[in-house]
């Protein structure tokens, strides 16, 4: 059967396929004849898009990377109004993050980026082109707006930004160990309350601003 998918389809899917291959492989198991396959293109249609196997490793970590960023940025949005209970906003949002962070894509970019920074080691680089400083500086946006509207008592937005982070993502990694163990949903909602908890304890409203006084 003919393939009719478009050039930029075809370059997706073969981003797509060779992640999962390396994912599932390593880079050193892996091989361009599995990526088309997986992919659901021929063999040359690889080469005739990314020149050789390192540079295909490459692109598919920049693209998964930058599918990772473009999840985690989505989940913020509750936070551009959050007209309503601002813990419970916080603590959807922290859930959101925590899930995305151990759905099976992030998981196998962290274990890539560790298993082969030796072989590529610009791979750091490429990866942080859509890494957690852009989830930073947008959740300090969305912080920062609401210590103007009065919701929280912050004075350095980037700073509280990556301390609410830290506060949803340490122990989960301790939990996880590492990525490594699968964790429950009900867990993830626990751990999303306490590091709101905690959060809101330093950096919450006072109590005559949420009373209206």
């Amino acid at each position: 059967m003919a393939n009719t998918r478009g050039g930029g389809d075809r370059r997706q899917a073969i981003l797509e396929g060779a992640f999962t291959v390396f994912a599932r492989r390593g880079y050193a198991q892996a091989c361009v004849k599995e990526v088309a396959a997986e992919a659901g293109v021929a063999k040359p249609t690889v080469y005739n898009h990314l020149n050789d196997k390192a540079t295909l490793f490459r692109h598919a970590m920049r693209a998964a990377a930058q599918t990772v960023l473009d999840e985690r940025l989505a989940a913020l949005d509750p936070l551009k109004d959050a007209g309503g209970d601002l813990r419970t906003t916080l603590q959807d949002v922290g859930y959101r993050l925590l899930r995305l962070h151990t759905e099976d894509r992030a998981c196998a970019l962290r274990r890539l980026l560790y298993s082969e920074i030796t072989q590529f080691p610009d791979i750091l680089d490429i990866v942080s082109e859509s890494g957690p400083h852009h989830l930073t500086q947008a959740l300090a946006d969305r912080l920062a707006r609401l210590a103007l509207a009065g919701r929280l008592r912050i004075t350095d937005p980037d700073l509280v930004a990556e301390q609410f982070l830290a506060l949803l993502t340490g122990p989960l990694e301790a939990r996880t160990r590492m990525g490594t163990r699968p964790i429950d949903d009900a867990a993830l909602h626990d751990l999303a309350r306490t590091a709101v908890d905690a959060f809101l304890q330093i950096s919450g409203p006072t109590d005559d601003h949420e009373s209206g006084k």
